[in-house]
């Protein structure tokens, strides 16, 4: 059967609470809060000027996750879509799962006039996810990010 995406809602709120639990631990080690995870996800699924959600899917079961969030760039007058929270469950890797989504994303985004680009981040280790990136016609932006979290 053909994977199909959709448009996550409020009750998908558990499988992409667990579906970012297992990017945090499989892809950086981290445990997260789990209810400041779950408030976060149903945060991002309320309200699309924080984030949206694309799920895969094949015979009903959810095989994997997309999330974009916005930004707008002054230097080049449009939006920025960054992808984020990508998960394919790992009995479903390399079976255009992940390909599927970022298509999805992709095409959402050429729909809006005002898109400009799509752009994520990677970790620096992350060999394998930075060739997916590739051939999906991704370079590397020559970016470090930088944070302050916890913000005090």
């Amino acid at each position: 059967m053909p994977i199909s995406i959709r448009r996550a809602v409020s009750s998908d709120v558990d499988v992409v609470v667990e579906f970012n639990r297992l990017l945090a631990e499989e892809s950086e080690g981290k445990a997260l809060d789990s209810q400041v995870l779950r408030r976060g996800v149903e945060s991002g699924l309320a309200d699309p000027r924080k984030s949206v959600y694309f799920l895969a899917e094949e015979e009903d079961q959810v095989l994997g996750q997309i999330m974009f969030t916005t930004e707008w760039s002054d230097w080049r007058n449009g939006w920025f879509w960054w992808i984020q929270s990508v998960y394919v469950r790992s009995d479903a890797r390399r079976r255009g799962v992940f390909r599927a989504l970022f298509e999805q994303v992709r095409q959402a985004a050429l729909a809006e006039r005002d898109v400009i680009g799509l752009r994520l981040y990677v970790e620096r280790e992350n060999l394998v996810a930075q060739e997916t990136y590739r051939t999906m016609g991704m370079d590397a932006a020559g970016y470090l990010v930088f944070e302050r979290y916890p913000l005090q």
